[in-house]
């Protein structure tokens, strides 16, 4: 495959079927390929991982999203968030986040999620949509209890969710920005209010992150608004995509059975979908000095796609790497990214696809694709929009 062209803002439909023949031409042969210049895709396990390291690969996207948004509720909300600051921001406020996400914490929420996920389960018909009826339908409510949001007032989020990541494609359209910018305007009224009688009346400070988050005489209103919506889009969108790529994986691999047959083996396969077909697959940093990558000298200022899904399929640290196997051990995929930055949810993530799974195997007597899927013809997000099945419990 020639790949010297090879540029995301021009990537071509058969990528997002399937970017996995890019990716291994890349890092076979251009392993750090200037797409533009001064920005370079990173492809190899190796490089994505010291990037992810290395003290002058910076996430503050301020110079990379001014050109993008211009002065918009995107540009306000993608700078202010936890994922793309560096300390002193990103430290204080992962800290608390973290402090809520602890592992006493998730234990004490693995019972709702098992209700949840069987209150489901219950209402499939025997023809149902994947991603609707089920893969979607968790992490919003999970997200949904750790801000205390009320059930009644859930509706907006997943919507406001998939507008606003869809403004950090490689060339999103006017469209995706208009209704991102939308997104954040509407998301930051109703957080307004929600923080207001959060106030007014705290949480449980153990369960409930938004009460933490008040708490912090330290965060200003507007960090406090952007860190809530980038909790709901960071959970809500790698948890679909996990459990819907991964249903897709078992029943197209026939992994199914052998995983019905063998549960034991649910949390070494959930991490095998993280690392086949990943929930994200591009993450980005801007150099603050020169460093050294596969050989090649890449200056300060320049900007970095490293590639998630390239590097999970690194045949150097990956034996077998384009074989789906549910027993993998050992594997060690950055599909929460790596380092400081590693996903400060991901084992809330983790948590959810192995209880979905598990009850998934426990109940239903058959699970068969229903139809031809539609994939999400997003670049930086790997999932489905539809996946029509037919289930039998």
């Amino acid at each position: 495959m020639d790949i010297r062209g090879f540029r995301l803002t021009q990537a071509p439909d058969a990528f997002i079927d399937d970017p996995y023949p890019y990716y291994a031409a890349l890092r076979e042969h251009s392993p750090v390929h200037e797409m533009e210049p001064g920005s370079y895709f990173v492809s190899r396990y190796e490089d994505v991982v010291a990037v992810y390291r290395h003290p002058a690969a910076s996430s503050d996207k301020k110079l990379e999203f001014k050109p993008k948004f211009g002065d918009s509720p995107l540009y306000e909300h993608h700078t202010t968030s936890l994922v793309f600051n560096d300390a002193p921001l990103h430290t204080r406020v992962r800290g608390l986040i973290m402090g809520a996400l602890n592992q006493r914490a998730i234990a004490k929420m693995e019972a709702g999620v098992v209700a949840l996920v069987d209150r489901l389960i219950d209402a499939f018909e025997p023809g149902i949509d994947f991603i609707d009826a089920f893969a979607a339908r968790i992490p919003v409510e999970v997200i949904g209890n750790l801000l205390d949001i009320p059930a009644s007032e859930r509706g907006p989020l997943r919507a406001w969710s998939i507008a606003i990541l869809s403004g950090l494609e490689p060339r999103p359209t006017p469209e995706m920005l208009e209704r991102g910018n939308r997104a954040v305007a509407e998301f930051k009224d109703y957080l307004a209010r929600l923080v207001d009688a959060r106030r007014r009346k705290p949480g449980d400070l153990d369960t409930d992150v938004l009460t933490r988050l008040t708490q912090d005489k330290a965060i200003s209103a507007l960090e406090l608004y952007h860190n809530c919506i980038f909790l709901l889009n960071a959970g809500h969108e790698t948890t679909t995509n996990l459990i819907g790529n991964g249903l897709w994986l078992l029943l197209s691999t026939g992994e199914f059975q052998k995983l019905k047959n063998q549960p034991a083996l649910i949390a070494p396969a959930v991490e095998e979908m993280l690392r086949y077909e990943g929930p994200i697959q591009l993450n980005n940093r801007r150099l603050t000095n020169e460093i050294l990558l596969s050989g090649k000298t890449i200056p300060a200022g320049s900007f970095l796609t490293l590639g998630i899904g390239a590097a999970n399929r690194d045949p150097r640290e990956f034996a077998d790497a384009e074989r789906f196997d549910v027993a993998r051990k050992p594997n060690r995929h950055v599909a929460f990214g790596h380092g400081d930055h590693a996903c400060a949810g991901m084992n809330v993530a983790r948590m959810e696809a192995r209880i979905a799974f598990g009850r998934l195997l426990a109940r239903l007597s058959k699970i068969e694709p229903g139809g031809a899927p539609e994939r999400d013809r997003r670049i930086r997000f790997r999932g489905f929009r539809k996946l029509p099945v037919r289930v039998a419990v």
